[in-house]
């Protein structure tokens, strides 16, 4: 059966399908392939989904060797859920990607545009679904490699240098990771991730244990813009074509986030993290610092992709929170806020990019009288600000609730209290953008702006749409968040 193999063809399809588009040479054809294989990546993920929710974790060998010894998928529910916001993010951003590309990308480098995206997707779904170490190396640069191409294919000449500073802080990311993982190697004598989880027991109170936890734990905290390690991040989502910025900022960092979350709860156990390294110190003074220092410089932003980019460095900040707290409230909090993060940044830049197709700029000036002139686009952009900020009825307010819930299961008042400050911050940027699209007048000297195409506005809708649906039901999204929760902690399957 065809189902057996899920595992295997969510990586084998777009990885196939890239090369494709390079043969085919036609924009409309390459398209045409990353919406397909886009759209069957999603159904393989719900699929592997809900039978990890009724049967338990699966377990994949390629090859027919079996772990140890061979490279091992591994998917429960933990991994399942981010596959999940990956292919589904991918989803509805390749149909959003036709005129978006059209628009800021030369007709000659359309192929080539599509085939990077579909390796990026490669990578990312790689990363989340294998169950060894080394591999996770080998599609963390497979998919910052293509990740580059997309970022440096920005109409601003700047974005090769956004693509370049990634590139350089990427690499240094990557190396820290993989000496990491060379160390743990030299003590365990395996690659396979549930098999390290068993032997490093033995050797965990060893010095190259912990140089490795620090290589690993410093490595990818540059990949998922943990402050002060965040400097890629603004100019690479500012400067990117307005498709990539999507998908990059509603997936790239929520991967990083979750192999962290793996290596540190699945391979090193909480208690080591606890009592040796006091990474929840660390990790909780980390999160609220940034939460702030990025909340803050996104005020004094003009421009709003750059705006939006230092929100997220903030938004990492309160998932980062959420781990630090090591409790099942708080990892419910962090975990649900991937998913959460992905629909309102999505929405967001989504609808910048129809500003952008539009307007030709995303500068705070030229947006002044767009709420008559893009009733549609504005009201998206406003729903996806009310969820960021965490107003009722929309997904960020079920984050931001959790995250204050498991503050307060410690006693820790201060900490509930900052949370609840931080969104303060955030209503100030978000209303600098509704105050000029709303109250003042459009600029004179500009023709007059039509509203955005119907194949940008149904796919910003869908997750608009998705940011007040899970905002109110949240039985998929908090229910397999719990679930993740106890079994990174070792409470549950």
């Amino acid at each position: 059966m065809i189902a057996a193999h899920y595992p295997a063809l969510q990586i084998a399809l777009p990885l196939i399908a890239a090369p494709l588009c390079v043969l085919l040479r036609r924009g409309t054809w390459a398209w045409l392939v990353t919406v397909a294989v886009s759209w069957t990546a999603l159904y393989v993920s719900v699929q592997l989904l809900l039978q990890v929710l009724a049967s338990g974790p699966i377990s994949y060998e390629l090859g027919g060797w079996a772990a140890p010894w061979g490279i091992e998928y591994r998917v429960d529910s933990v991994n399942a859920f981010v596959l999940l916001i990956v292919s589904g993010i991918s989803a509805i951003s390749a149909p959003y990607a036709y005129k978006s590309v059209i628009h800021e990308i030369p007709e000659h480098q359309h192929y080539l545009f599509y085939s990077a995206y579909l390796l990026c997707l490669t990578g990312l779904l790689g990363i989340v679904i294998t169950g060894d170490a080394f591999n996770v190396f080998v599609f963390l640069e497979i998919s910052s490699l293509s990740s580059y191409v997309l970022i440096s294919l920005g109409k601003d000449r700047k974005a090769v240098t956004a693509a370049y500073q990634y590139l350089v802080m990427g690499t240094i990311g990557a190396t820290f990771f993989l000496i990491g993982v060379g160390l743990i190697y030299a003590m365990t004598g395996t690659l396979n991730m549930a098999d390290i989880a068993n032997r490093i027991d033995q050797v965990q109170n060893t010095r190259t244990v912990l140089a490795a936890f620090a290589f690993i734990t410093v490595g990818l905290g540059l990949k998922l813009a943990l402050f002060p390690l965040h400097l890629w991040l603004p100019n690479a989502y500012a400067y990117a074509p307005s498709v990539v910025t999507v998908f990059l900022a509603a997936t790239a960092t929520k991967v990083a986030i979750y192999t962290m979350l793996r290596f540190v709860f699945t391979l090193f156990g909480t208690d080591f993290a606890l009592d040796v390294t006091l990474l929840a110190e660390f990790l909780m003074a980390l999160a609220l610092v940034g939460v702030f220092a990025a909340s803050i410089t996104a005020i004094f932003q003009n421009n709003i992709k750059r705006m939006l980019a230092y929100s997220s460095v903030a938004q990492v900040g309160y998932m980062m929170l959420g781990v630090s707290f090591f409790s099942v409230t708080g990892l419910t909090g962090g975990i649900v806020h991937l998913f959460n993060h992905a629909m309102m940044k999505g929405a967001l830049f989504m609808a910048l990019g129809a500003i952008f197709f539009r307007v030709g700029s995303v500068h705070i000036d030229r947006i002044r009288g767009l709420g008559k002139q893009m009733p549609f686009t504005m009201f998206a952009f406003v729903i996806g600000g009310l969820s960021l900020i965490g107003i009722p009825l929309t997904v960020g307010f079920i984050s931001k609730w959790y995250l204050i819930l498991a503050a307060l299961e410690r006693g820790w008042w201060p900490i509930a209290g900052l949370v609840l400050l931080s969104s303060l911050l955030a209503i100030v940027y978000v209303w600098r953008v509704v105050e000029v699209a709303y109250f003042r007048d459009p600029p004179t000297n500009h023709p007059k702006v039509t509203e955005a195409p119907l194949s940008l506005l149904v796919p910003t809708w869908i997750l608009v749409l998705a940011n007040i649906y899970f905002g109110v039901d949240t039985t998929l999204t908090v229910g397999v968040a719990d679930t993740a929760a106890k079994v990174l902690l070792g409470l549950g399957q």
